[in-house]
């Protein structure tokens, strides 16, 4: 039997600061750069911010804002 994230790959679930790290490279985006705030990931002029470690998941509110900010759909986020 799958685990339930499995089951529900095509729908957003929360992320680990270490995996929204490793999906915005996939994704093209370099970095994560310091910040006067919050650390930054780049892609050409388009700028993500990056939350700062909580040890807890990126909720869904967040991590859409943050799609939001870098131009990424939904689509393009869940491909592999």
């Amino acid at each position: 039997m799958l685990p339930r994230r499995k089951l529900l790959s095509n729908r957003l679930i929360p992320v680990s600061r270490r995996n929204l790290i490793k999906r915005l490279k996939e994704l093209g985006f370099v970095g994560p750069y310091t910040g006067p705030d919050h650390a930054f990931m780049v892609r050409g002029i388009t700028r993500v911010r990056i939350p700062n470690p909580h040890k807890k998941e990126i909720g869904l509110d967040l991590l859409l804002e943050i799609l939001r900010e870098g131009g990424i759909s939904r689509d393009e986020w869940l491909s592999n």
